[in-house]
């Protein structure tokens, strides 16, 4: 039956694959500590509703590590979701120009876990951002955010189009 639940669960979540903790070459990365990686599988940052930034270039492994986040955080019974920061712009978009954008956004605040993945791979525009910031706004301290990005937080103001949304 659990084995069922978490099936079902990492299908709802939209992974766009499976990996899993034991799959990372932390020798490859030997700035990360796994001590500190596999404290964070232990998901009491997602009980506490706190978020996590993993930043690094392109090819580091932050998306697997996030997915594997995510995964452990399903198997302690944590709801999850995992976007991409395009796809979730888009969406929030649509659900503006619609005139939906609190479905969306209550939609996108149920899981207790969001990752959003590639944050900072392509600009926002200026609706965007602020879209995006009223999702981060809505989210905070109920539910976690996972966030991958290749950009440093201090490049965030070009990404957003705005220091201060960033």
């Amino acid at each position: 039956r659990d084995e069922r639940r978490i099936a079902m669960a990492s299908k709802m979540a939209q992974f766009p694959f499976v990996r899993e903790l034991d799959g990372f070459e932390f020798d490859a990365q030997p700035s990360l500590d796994p001590r500190q990686i596999r404290d964070l599988a232990e998901c009491r940052w997602v009980a506490h509703g706190d978020t996590i930034l993993l930043l690094g270039p392109p090819g580091t492994g932050k998306t697997h590590l996030a997915v594997a986040l995510g995964r452990e955080a399903i198997r302690r019974n944590y709801s999850v979701q995992f976007v991409t920061a395009a796809t979730l712009v888009a969406m929030l978009a649509k659900a503006h120009a619609d005139g939906a954008l609190d479905k969306q956004l209550a939609l996108l605040s149920r899981p207790k876990l969001l990752i959003i993945d590639e944050l900072g791979y392509l600009p926002f525009e200026a609706n965007a951002a602020h879209l995006f910031f009223q999702l981060v706004s809505r989210r905070y301290e109920r539910g976690s955010i996972l966030l991958t990005s290749n950009r440093s937080v201090g490049e965030w103001g070009e990404v957003f189009g705005d220091p201060v949304v960033a």
